[in-house]
């Protein structure tokens, strides 16, 4: 089995109603990454000092070297940045989340002491703002469990939220599968939670930012003055808020550092940002934990079969009668790169088509000939599969006038002997008087042309069929 484990179609054209608390059209989350002093120093039993985030230009690492500047500019975020972030949103009233680093807030207690003043979120930002990716599945669990021990042991709770940012391939699952997370947010695909499932643990993975994210003041592209961060701040919100206002209301995660924003150049366009959007009526400011806890009570997780976790046996099983008595297009089908995307009735619907359309043309012309002529004998025999029994009597081929019988039966055999298959067409997309038209014309047209055009037809049938099975599916 070939599986793709990328969801790449998500929420799709119809994303579920958020039903923020109070009608609000849109949530905007306020994340306050707390690093300092917990970034790469030698300090901190490191091999080399950080080369991350910085007002630094062209910053690296300095192998077996302390950074006296990179320190320093670790050491404002802490010292300065954080106290100015601290009255702005506390003047303000506004709820933020804290992304702490377990290090960084064991050594910063009276920031700590701050934040529970303010009654911030804290979640964890991991044991040490390192790189997770060159790590060992048993090394990041490790330094999972000690980020949770320590920050327990720092802020008196344990974490109920989890951001690593610089985070490996195995990060999510390896939070999840915990079960202590009421929400994971290493991932930036959606302007929506979702659930994922690990296991038997259904995780609600609340999408971050690198985009609304002042992170782009240190790196290229990015912002150079608070303008630049202010105005794209302000285009995000106001495409949100109207989509938001047209009944489709959607988050937005700002991601903030002490060290960047917090300085006084570029913290001005954050304070005229919100001077913008608390303007505006229907702004719901939330830590994330409450818009996880709103989530979760709106749009609990339900689990459902998914067609691609199916094994072979299962699946044809299931879906072998999708096309007529032709169970093998359901087992080439089963063999594709199948995965998230292919759980919906359109995703199966072209995984079905492409398993057919690859097969060999005596192959196709087998299951054409495997499809019942509209109105004929099997029909009046009652001898169809229950799905072409609906569907015929879906456009009331099943009780028609002895005249009406004996032209389809007529027409029938007409169009076998001329195209050697009979003819086939999605019922449920006509009427009765419909399908007679389109009979009488393409009896006309030439073997290759209905050859195509009857192809065509059998792959609509399956079309309709899987939305019949998958109705509920996402």
């Amino acid at each position: 089995m070939q599986r793709y484990p990328r969801n790449l179609t998500g929420y799709g054209a119809t994303p579920p109603n958020a039903a923020w608390p109070g009608g609000a059209k849109i949530a905007i989350s306020l994340v306050l990454n707390y690093e300092e002093g917990g970034e790469n120093c030698l300090l901190h039993g490191d091999a080399a000092s950080e080369g991350f985030l910085s007002d630094i230009p062209g910053a690296a690492p300095w192998p077996g070297q302390r950074h006296w500047n990179m320190e320093s500019i670790y050491d404002y975020g802490a010292r300065a940045g954080f106290w100015r972030l601290h009255r702005l949103f506390t003047a303000r009233g506004l709820p933020v989340t804290i992304y702490g680093v377990a290090t960084a807030l064991a050594r910063n207690p009276e920031q700590v002491a701050a934040m529970k003043a303010a009654d911030w979120e804290i979640a964890s930002h991991g044991l040490k703002w390192v790189e997770h990716r060159d790590m060992s599945e048993d090394q990041e669990r490790a330094a999972i469990h000690d980020a949770i021990r320590l920050h327990t042991e720092t802020v008196g709770t344990p974490p109920r939220g989890w951001y690593t940012g610089r985070c490996s391939v195995n990060t999510v699952r390896l939070a999840a599968e915990l079960g202590q997370f009421d929400w994971i947010s290493d991932t930036y695909d959606d302007d929506l939670p979702h659930w994922m499932e690990f296991g038997d643990r259904d995780q609600l993975i609340l999408p971050y930012t690198l985009e609304a994210n002042d992170m782009r003041f240190a790196t290229a592209p990015g912002w150079v003055t608070g303008s630049d961060f202010e105005s794209y701040l302000k285009d995000a919100f106001d495409v949100l808020y109207a989509e938001g206002d047209a009944g489709a209301p959607k988050m937005l995660s700002i991601g903030l550092h002490c060290r960047l924003i917090g300085r006084p150049g570029k913290i001005a366009g954050l304070m005229r940002f919100l001077d913008h959007v608390q303007a505006h009526e229907g702004v719901w400011f939330a830590r994330r934990m409450d818009i996880a806890q709103h989530w979760a009570t709106i749009h609990p997780h339900q689990r459902r079969t998914r067609p691609s976790t199916l094994d072979r046996a299962g699946f044809v099983a299931r879906f072998g009668g999708i096309y007529e008595h032709s169970p093998w297009v359901a087992e080439r089908a089963h063999a594709l790169e199948l995965g998230p995307a292919h759980d919906s009735a359109t995703g199966l619907a072209n995984a079905f088509a492409r398993a057919f359309r690859a097969a060999g043309k005596d192959e196709r012309l087998q299951v054409l000939r495997a499809h019942p002529d509209l109105a004929g004998k099997l029909a009046a025999a009652k001898r169809l599969t229950p799905e072409s029994t609906t569907e015929q009597a879906s456009a009331g081929l099943d009780a028609l006038t002895d005249e009406e019988r004996a032209t389809f039966q007529n027409l029938n055999t007409a169009y076998v002997e001329k195209h050697g298959f009979p003819f086939i067409i999605a019922v449920r997309d006509n009427t009765k008087a419909s399908i007679l038209a389109a009979f009488q014309t393409r009896i006309q047209h030439d073997t290759a042309t209905e050859f195509a055009t009857a192809c065509q037809q059998v792959e609509r049938i399956a079309e309709l069929r899987l939305n019949d099975m998958l109705a509920s599916s996402c």
